[in-house]
């Protein structure tokens, strides 16, 4: 997608895709020690950065709306210090830096203190061709050993665009097994509770959360 649609969703506050709850995936599978730092990428305003935080982690998010990390600050009453680094904006609070721009942007230097990843937006909001572009960048940025949550949504495409879009467990086997392990921790029918994908016509939709970790 286009940075102008995002910026338009965030300014016109068309944001369903955000949870007014911690994601209760991460809270039930969440294993990694505390202390380390844990990469959020296209985090929005998610309460899960501030989860991680209470958790004992250094939270790095990149997010592209500034609007959405101002958000985030307001309403944790934080103030946050804002830096320039490199291409990015950086809010910066005790445990929690959240950078303003381009995911592509970061690099390896911006991820090689990372011990951890937590991806619950990342890959379902980008069309397939750029979550290859993702896929990759990620795995040039962050050392090995990372560990970490992935969270996916699938469904058959054809019956509704995205975004969300599908991330089918055939794909994230074959963009990350030959770099990272993998492994299904929960699938969920959460079609029920999916009025949108109801109303498009969507006869399948579930929810998959998978525990991976570089090597």
């Amino acid at each position: 997608m286009q940075p102008e649609f995002w910026h338009k969703k965030w300014d016109s506050g068309q944001i369903g895709f955000h949870l007014p709850e911690v994601n209760p995936y991460l809270q039930r599978h969440w294993a990694v020690p505390a202390a380390g730092r844990v990469l959020v990428p296209l985090c929005g305003k998610s309460l899960d950065l501030a989860w991680l935080a209470g958790r004992g982690h250094q939270v790095l998010g990149v997010e592209l709306s500034e609007r959405a990390i101002e958000d985030f600050f307001n309403e944790h009453q934080i103030q946050p210090q804002i830096s320039l680094k490199g291409a990015f904006k950086v809010y910066r609070s005790d445990t929690i830096e959240l950078w303003c721009g381009d995911f592509v942007l970061l690099t390896g230097s911006d991820g090689c203190d990372c011990s951890a990843s937590y991806d619950r937006a990342g890959r379902v909001v980008l069309p397939a061709p750029m979550r290859e572009r993702y896929a990759a960048h990620l795995q040039r940025i962050l050392p090995l050993g990372v560990q970490g949550l992935l969270i996916t949504l699938d469904y058959d495409q054809a019956q509704m665009p995205g975004p969300p879009f599908a991330v089918g467990d055939d794909e994230v086997q074959r963009l990350l097994g030959d770099v990272w392990q993998v492994q299904v921790l929960e699938e969920q029918d959460v079609l029920g509770e999916s009025g949108k994908f109801l109303q498009a016509g969507v006869t399948r939709l579930e929810e998959r959360v998978y525990r991976v970790s570089s090597r």
